[in-house]
């Protein structure tokens, strides 16, 4: 090819000035509709046209007379017209002209795949499973539908929400520290009227069974009681016969308390801050962990100085609890943890387990049976989520209908303790 030759652009196929007169234009736009449904179209009706559409389109097609005003024209016919003129496709010519042809029937199934399998992630979550409650929170959250009609962005956003969660209870630090440590620095994330923040104590009203917030008062209330924006102060949590080693202060205060036989009430800050903290003894020191007052209270008066390890969470656990619990566990310690039987015992139990390294203590269904025989005649333990560490739990409290509190079980839990307490005060032993 000489440079003469390459120089001359390319000529149009003939015919294709008819394809693009004024008049075939809605012609080509219905037909990019049509063929941009992504089901099949074998007809395409078109008008009302007027007098020149309708002689362009019957120029177009060869016809011997004009076409009715709201003709219906055989895709057939025209893919024989515009390949006799220009030797194309009616798709190529479409695209030229109007635009690359689309598949909405295609972009409706791919963006339900999208969702159902949003969806089946969020239900399937580690900590929506940890914690089954929180399955009411995703099937309101599926219930909702997705954010801004994207299922890529609401899978960000509810990927933060399960992260926020799973820092809970917080380290009694403001709100906007709480979320630049979890959320990489997003310090506002979690703000009053954020998209987050109102999910986020969604999932914690559902959590708690409490009905969700509406003022900024109720939501600051709520934050609160997940941990966050507390003090080091206010959140406490209860011990009896724990005594480490160590010259710390926390050492030195449980040790007092449980010398005396005394419960020690510690602070979030005395855990934040223990100084040197031991715990010794092979195997591994035991430390139980029950749900109510009272029945610490009853180990107390039991043991008195011979009382084995015990921390109560006090109901759910505050930040104090959780930290404490942590702490234990990192130095060695094995956990066992016993609440109450009904509803809210259940959730409470659930998130003590996904929250710190705890095994449950008398906590299955055989337990539970054996706790309704003995007290048959207890309230109605209110609703009923899924156990994760023992699935019958559930069905069988769902068949009694009756909850049965941890203090109608505390002569059992008692006599469990009364052989670490014979060896702790056995000859030879402090």
């Amino acid at each position: 090819m000489t440079s003469t030759e390459a120089a001359i652009p390319a000529q149009p196929a003939p015919g294709c000035a008819t394809l693009h007169r004024p008049e075939l234009r809605l012609l080509w736009d219905t037909l990019h509709s049509r063929l941009s449904s992504g089901r099949p179209v074998t007809r395409v009706r078109l008008g009302p046209l007027d007098d020149t559409q309708r002689e362009a389109l019957a120029d177009l097609l060869g016809l011997d007379r004009l076409p009715d005003a709201r003709p219906s024209v055989p895709l057939a016919r025209l893919e024989e017209a515009v390949t006799e003129l220009t030797g194309r496709t009616v798709r190529e010519v479409v695209t030229e002209l109007v635009g690359p042809v689309g598949d909405r029937a295609g972009e409706r199934r791919r963006q339900k795949d999208e969702r159902a399998e949003l969806w089946t992630w969020l239900a399937e979550h580690e900590t929506v499973r940890a914690q089954p409650v929180l399955s009411d929170w995703a099937a309101s959250c599926r219930a909702a539908g997705v954010v801004a009609g994207s299922a890529e962005h609401t899978r960000t956003l509810l990927t933060d929400a399960l992260k926020v969660l799973a820092e809970l209870p917080g380290r009694a630090e403001p709100l906007p520290v709480f979320a630049a440590r979890v959320l990489s620095g997003r310090a506002h994330a979690l703000d009053d009227g954020t998209p987050l923040s109102a999910l986020v104590l969604r999932a914690l009203a559902t959590l708690y069974d409490t009905v969700p917030p509406q003022s900024a008062a109720q939501r600051r209330a709520l934050w609160t009681r997940a941990g966050v924006a507390d003090d080091e102060l206010s959140s406490t949590v209860l011990v009896g016969g724990l005594r480490p080693a160590g010259d710390g202060l926390l050492a030195r205060v449980a040790t007092a308390c449980a010398e005396a036989g005394q419960a020690a009430s510690l602070t979030l800050a005395h855990v934040r801050h223990p100084g040197e903290f031991i715990l010794s003894g092979a195997p591994a020191p035991v430390v139980h962990v029950v749900e109510n007052p009272s029945v610490l209270a009853l180990a107390l008066r039991r043991f008195g100085p011979c009382c084995p390890p015990l921390v109560c969470t006090s109901g759910w656990p505050n930040s104090a609890a959780i930290q404490l619990l942590r702490m234990l566990a990192d130095h060695g310690a094995a956990l066992r943890y016993h609440g109450d039987f009904d509803g809210e015992g259940i959730r409470i139990a659930a998130y003590v387990l996904d929250k710190t390294p705890v095994r449950p203590w008398r906590m299955t269904a055989a337990d539970y049976r054996a706790a309704v025989a003995r007290n048959p005649r207890g309230p109605q333990p209110g609703r009923i989520t899924e156990a994760p560490w023992d699935l019958e739990l559930a069905e069988a409290m769902a068949e009694h209908d009756t909850a049965v509190v941890e203090e109608l079980v505390a002569e059992v839990l008692l006599e469990d303790l009364a052989r670490m307490a014979q060896q702790r005060c056995s000859p030879g032993r402090p």
